[in-house]
């Protein structure tokens, strides 16, 4: 797809909120104060490491741009921690649940419609960039990345999560392209023919329609599209459940701190312009 056909594809698909699937899970059919705080708690409590990765306490009085809204968890925890908070999705879905959010609440901020191909903020205009899950989606990782070093300050940073291309889940369940990969016949984060099984083993809406648009990133590309910043850390998080004929044998929050850390599905990113 170019551009324009990914861009009208994601505003669809991701209109739905990224959590529906969980928050039915949770039995919440609402957006009330209440279910709100249910489904954070919950959320906060499946990815117990998030708030560890983004440190909200370094946040207050800063200039935040968060990138990739979904149910609106995050965000509100980076207006609750006194940030001056701007939100961005491609989708109006997400940018709606957000203001909510923030009306419901009283707190201070706004989110708008937009993509971060082409973020509609200025050069070097807030403090701190944010996005969980968002830039593999867009068509272009290294954009993202771009866009965020260019309206983040000097010094500012930036926290961002994206796919780790050598997790144990591609290993097990597509390792001839994963092989491929590592041999560099494949290249990882620029490579979008993703098949829809592989999307969809990270991304779905409650139609078990994939994401229009999912890349892959190993640790070593990353590293390529972060050398204008003066430094980074990265991390790998999350894992699931080991099952068996549809039952847990052993429970994620088992395996996170060992098989997550290790080859983890998730790579976690703090950079700093």
């Amino acid at each position: 797809m170019d551009a324009k056909t990914l861009d009208r594809a994601n505003a669809e698909f991701w209109n739905e909120l990224c959590g529906t699937t969980f928050a039915r899970h949770l039995g919440i059919r609402d957006h009330s104060p209440e279910s709100l705080r249910r489904f954070d708690q919950a959320y906060l409590e499946l990815y117990p490491y998030l708030l560890e990765r983004v440190p909200l306490s370094t946040m207050a009085g800063k200039r935040v741009l968060e990138v990739g809204l979904g149910y609106g968890t995050l965000g509100q925890k980076i207006v609750e921690a006194g940030a001056i908070y701007t939100g961005l999705d491609i989708a109006r879905g997400p940018v709606a649940m957000l203001n909510n959010r923030l009306r419901l609440q009283g707190l201070p901020g706004d989110a708008m419609q937009g993509s971060m191909l082409g973020c509609p903020l200025a050069d070097e205009s807030v403090d701190v960039v944010v996005s969980i899950g968002c830039f593999h989606h867009t068509g272009s990782v290294e954009r993202c990345i771009d866009e965020t070093w260019r309206v983040l300050k000097p010094g500012g940073r930036a926290y961002f999560m994206v796919y780790n291309a050598f997790s144990y889940r591609q290993w097990l369940k597509w390792p001839v392209r994963t092989l491929q990969t590592a041999l560099g016949w494949a290249r990882p984060g620029t490579d979008t023919a993703a098949s829809a099984a592989q999307r969809k083993a990270y991304d779905a809406n409650t139609a078990g329609v994939a994401a229009p648009e999912t890349v892959f990133v190993s640790k070593t590309q990353l590293r390529a599209m972060l050398k204008r910043f003066s430094e980074f850390r990265l991390w790998l998080e999350n894992c699931d459940h080991v099952t068996l004929r549809g039952r847990v044998i052993v429970p994620r929050r088992l395996l996170l701190a060992a098989v997550g850390r290790m080859i983890g599905l998730d790579i976690y990113v703090a950079a700093r312009k």
